[in-house]
């Protein structure tokens, strides 16, 4: 849908009024009852809804409609931002460009328009595309930031302090932090707690939010050789996911094959599309959990007891396996969504 030449003006002629529009007013009420309440200045709550309801209403070119970024208000210190992120930014002023004809230069993936409820406008371009949605997580979180996507799938994603919304037009979905989950996780678990937050953040934010179903798992006993399983691939590159640019070759490989993939304890990806073959005592003493997939999983780590098995559904949810018991699952699991992203 085009944007009305009212609309356009009123945005061309001055900043953000702190009185949202009635439909900025609908969108805030939609988020509520998805589980997010805008906290900030009325300043800044119309900053944002401005740009979600800009997101939610593009522009249309010739039958084509095109994604869009935004970051809001960052709040922490600009030095930490590149080495946070691993993104190299380069920054610049809006000048007396309109916020409409500036988001033509934005994408949302490499190119962002930096806005604030009180100072300077500017543009923010990427050495690299970053527009998955654990990208928008980590942006988020380093900048102190609330982030505004439009993906080129059409999919509107808002990021925060409160977690992950997305929404596709008829309804939102809140993916609340993993922050807010990971600490039964890691208290019940055996390993580094850093590779275990990034392996849930990969599990959620890469493959649930795209319905891509893979089970890892996490052996922290890399000296031992582990319970039979089923080698039906070469070994793979040393992936790491510590390493951020390492994340989109493994999310694009586990896409495409079935079976495990089993990393070390530094979180060292070393084999993929593995068959988890489970004991004949796990066979008789575990019983089934879902489908095949997370029953496979739950067998192997009752094998595997030190290790830690995720196994990310197809439609989303998040499962987390040690022991051949049930650790943790997320907290959307069983809102029966499937967003491809």
């Amino acid at each position: 849908m085009t944007l009305g030449r009212g609309r356009y003006c009123r945005e061309m002629a001055a900043p953000p009024s702190p009185s949202p529009s009635p439909v900025q007013r609908r969108i805030a009420e939609e988020l509520a009852e998805a589980g997010v309440e805008l906290q900030g200045s009325d300043a800044w709550r119309s900053l944002l809804l401005g740009e979600i309801d800009a997101a939610l209403r593009p522009q249309l070119h010739e039958r084509r409609v095109f994604s869009l970024g935004s970051i809001i208000d960052p709040t922490t210190d600009e030095a930490t931002w590149e080495p946070g992120t691993e993104l190299v930014m380069r920054r610049g002023p809006l000048e007396a460009l309109p916020v409409p004809d500036a988001r033509r230069f934005a994408d949302g993936m490499s190119s962002w328009l930096l806005r604030r409820a009180d100072g300077p406008q500017e543009w923010v371009v990427f050495d690299r595309p970053a527009g998955s949605e654990r990208d928008l997580v980590v942006v988020a979180e380093v900048l102190g930031a609330t982030v505004v996507q439009r993906h080129p799938t059409g999919v509107v994603r808002v990021v925060g302090a409160f977690g992950v919304v997305r929404g596709d037009g008829l309804r939102w979905h809140r993916e609340p932090p993993i922050s807010s989950w990971l600490d039964a996780v890691v208290s019940s678990v055996r390993g580094d707690p850093e590779v275990i937050e990034l392996l849930l953040e990969f599990a959620v934010h890469d493959l649930g939010a795209r319905g891509i179903g893979a089970i890892l798992v996490h052996r922290t006993d890399d000296e031992r050789s582990g319970p039979n399983v089923e080698a039906r691939l070469p070994r793979p590159p040393p992936l790491r996911v510590r390493r951020a640019a390492d994340l989109a070759p493994l999310r694009h490989a586990l896409g495409q094959v079935d079976g495990a993939a089993v990393l070390d304890a530094d979180g060292v990806l070393r084999q993929i599309g593995v068959r988890l073959v489970p004991s004949p005592d796990a066979e008789a003493s575990v019983d089934g959990l879902r489908g095949m997939r997370h029953t496979a999983g739950r067998r192997y780590s009752f094998d595997d007891p030190t290790a830690t098995v995720i196994v990310v559904s197809e439609d989303g949810p998040v499962t987390v396996l040690r022991g051949g018991e049930l650790v943790a699952t997320s907290p959307s699991a069983g809102d029966g969504e499937r967003t491809f992203v």
